[in-house]
């Protein structure tokens, strides 16, 4: 098979066994725990949680999946990748263990066709259960079921989450590959992993207790480029035809042969690796910088023009495997193919600026390695000054047979972050000496907390309230009345007014008492999430802490707030479709008059896509208006009452809207 072969046999082997097929997710999650997408469940995570109902009770996919654990070993092995894909069929709370191991046996032994009597099994030592279904549903021998430690036979997807015991399927090829003995007692090489089933039963909580998730699950991944090594009958997953293509280009790009030079392949494997994952986080919004995600993209190119450099070669490397990899998967990702030319460009930005770094690191280092080991000073000097990763130093120090002080390196790093979070915490003390209110008074909203508790917010349904004045502040003083003419800020025990949030300005309204009137000026977080502030001027009489009061926001103002705000999604939209779907909102303004939206570009927009971005807006979104608009709109109403605040220009589209 082909990979594009697998990939539909895959999936159309799962769709006839009742599951839905479903698209890959990005590499960027939706889920605070993990940086980059490290498995297929990822997406399917909510289910197995129990937060959602699931839509379909069994689905497969095709997933592209991201392991940074794996970056230093690239190239060394057979098999190991940073970028891959996993084939996988889920059940949420469907089927389990009876079903899982059949289905994994006939597919392998049946779809692909591999000697049943060369593939072994491990599962966790104590899981008898599956053991039996194995010797007995399936049919395997005995000998070739061997039980392993939770090390190898306990899965999660990170450190908190969905886990469980799994079972894992490799396959025999043969004496030439290493020792015999299976998995367990066996060559490395010889015994290759190629599906693991995964019984989903546990949650692990951040201190390492497991409770049992709603409903058992299964979650199991196959790794694709494995897969295919077995079935082209190759000995590396970078001969096969995913990626051997990649490697070709990289070879006629350096002008280095594949097999010639044990070094050299090496550095062939990291360029048809990180060419290739480089290209999908490009594609999935990823863009180069000093942290996160933004840091492994950026260490991949690097490390890719740092390996054409061994190599010999000077010119662009990126570009050529940015083509190879659109080239070799777009058929089976066409937004790579549609994204192409903002793909070789941002990875041409980033190596042309890597190329003078590079040029500076090498020479001081060169240096610095010819009278011995790298001080942590050294290293941290190159880093912190030149911009010389240090990953780089280190590969480049192991070499040339040098070591780094790498605990020195960390120890200044530490140093640098201590003194850059002393700095933040003197310009916190100068902003509550100078009288900011929100720095000045947060010892008070912490008492109010504890008193009180947060205030409710009841702005969605209710524009006029009743409610209860918990208290009355002036800076740092808690004062228990205030007469006309003061300004004050004021806290109810629930509240119709919206606090800034997300760019959108706060509410304006007043507050009424029996014994006076308070115009609110602003409403604002004092504690993010819990506890609104309103800042007020009392107009009238006098207003005190206890009263019952009437809170009314300025309806009229808060709906072209709304409107504006529901605007956005319209630039938004027209800059992704014009300049690339790697925009991403960098920040905005949203009040009741106008609205700015801040976006992340690689470069000043030229009038020309202005132009075009105009004429889209005007024009050429109408047919998807009412899909684009429902999916980012709360209502109906509201999305045509956004498009007609804009005017004239958007007339078409109110038309299209109201018709349909």
């Amino acid at each position: 098979m082909t990979a594009d072969e697998l990939r539909r046999a895959f999936l159309g082997f799962f769709e006839a066994k009742g599951h839905t097929p479903q698209p890959s997710s990005s590499l960027v999650p939706n889920d605070p725990t993990l940086l980059l997408t490290n498995a297929g469940m990822v997406q399917f995570k909510p289910y197995m949680l129990g937060e959602e109902k699931p839509p379909w009770p069994r689905a497969t996919t095709v997933q592209k999946c991201f392991r940074t654990v794996d970056i230093d070993i690239i190239g060394t092995t057979a098999r190991h990748l940073t970028f891959f894909e996993m084939l996988g069929n889920f059940s949420l709370g469907d089927y389990f263990k009876d079903q899982a191991i059949p289905f994994a046996w006939e597919l392998a032994t049946t779809v692909f066709e591999l000697d049943p009597e060369r593939i072994w099994v491990t599962v966790l030592d104590n899981d008898d259960e599956s053991i039996e279904i194995w010797a007995e549903t399936v049919g395997i021998a005995r000998e070739r079921i061997q039980r392993m430690g939770e090390k190898d036979n306990f899965w999660s997807m990170g450190p908190t989450g969905p886990c469980g015991p799994c079972s894992e399927l490799y396959y025999d090829r043969g004496p030439d590959y290493g020792e015999e003995g299976g998995p367990a007692h066996g060559g490395e090489e010889r015994y290759v992993e190629f599906w693991n089933l995964v019984f989903m039963q546990y949650n692990r909580h951040e201190d390492g207790s497991l409770t049992d998730l709603p409903q058992r699950n299964i979650d199991t991944g196959a790794g694709l480029e494995r897969i295919l090594a077995l079935l082209q009958g190759e000995h590396s997953v970078f001969e096969t035809d995913v990626l051997r293509r990649i490697l070709g280009v990289a070879e006629a790009t350096t002008g280095k042969s594949y097999g010639a030079d044990a070094k050299a392949d090496v550095s062939l494997r990291i360029l048809a690796d990180h060419g290739r994952a480089m290209t999908f986080l490009l594609g999935d919004g990823v863009l180069p910088t000093n942290e996160g995600r933004g840091y492994v993209l950026r260490r991949m190119i690097r490390r890719a023009v740092r390996h054409a450099r061994l190599l010999g070669f000077e010119g662009e490397i990126t570009g050529p495997l940015v083509d190879a990899t659109v080239e070799t998967m777009g058929a089976a990702y066409p937004d790579l193919v549609r994204q192409h030319d903002f793909l070789r460009q941002m990875a041409g930005r980033e190596e042309a600026r890597f190329g003078e770094t590079l040029r500076r690191g090498l020479d001081l280092l060169d240096d610095l390695l010819g009278k011995g080991d790298v001080s942590g000073e050294d290293a941290f000097f190159l880093h912190d000054t030149l911009g010389f990763p240090v990953e780089v130093t280190a590969e480049i120090a192991a070499d040339r047979g040098r070591s780094l002080d790498m605990a020195g390196f960390k120890e200044r790093m530490e140093a640098q972050r201590r003194r850059a979070r002393e700095a933040r915490a003197a310009a916190g003390a100068g902003a509550a000496a100078a009288g900011d209110g929100a720095a000045a008074v947060a010892p008070v909203f912490a008492e109010l907390l504890d008193a009180s508790g947060p205030n409710e917010f009841v702005g969605y349904t209710e524009p006029v309230s009743a409610a209860r004045i918990v208290a009355l502040l002036d800076k740092t003083e808690s004062i228990g009345r205030a007469e006309a003419g003061r300004t004050i800020d004021v806290i109810l025990d629930r509240t119709p007014f919206y606090a800034e949030s997300g760019g959108q300005v706060g509410d304006t309204g007043t507050i009424e008492t029996a014994d006076g009137t308070l115009r609110v000026l602003d409403t604002v977080y004092a504690v993010p999430g819990k506890l609104i502030l309103h800042r007020a001027e009392v107009v009238s009489g006098h207003v005190a802490v206890g009263s019952e009061a009437t809170a009314r926001i300025d309806v009229a103002r808060r709906e072209r707030t709304r409107r504006n705000h529901t605007g956005t999604h319209l630039p938004h939209w027209a800059l992704r479709d014009v300049l690339g779907e790697h925009v991403k909102q960098a920040g905005s303004y949203v009040g009741p008059d106008r609205l700015r939206f801040d976006f992340s570009h690689h470069e000043a927009v030229t009038q020309d896509e202005l132009d075009r971005i105009e004429a889209m807006a005007n024009r050429e979104i109408i047919s998807d208006a009412k899909v684009r608009h429902y999916e980012t709109s709360k209502t109906h109403a509201e999305s045509l009452g956004a498009i007609a605040f804009f005017g004239d220009k958007y007339g078409d589209i109110v038309r299209v809207l109201e018709a349909g």
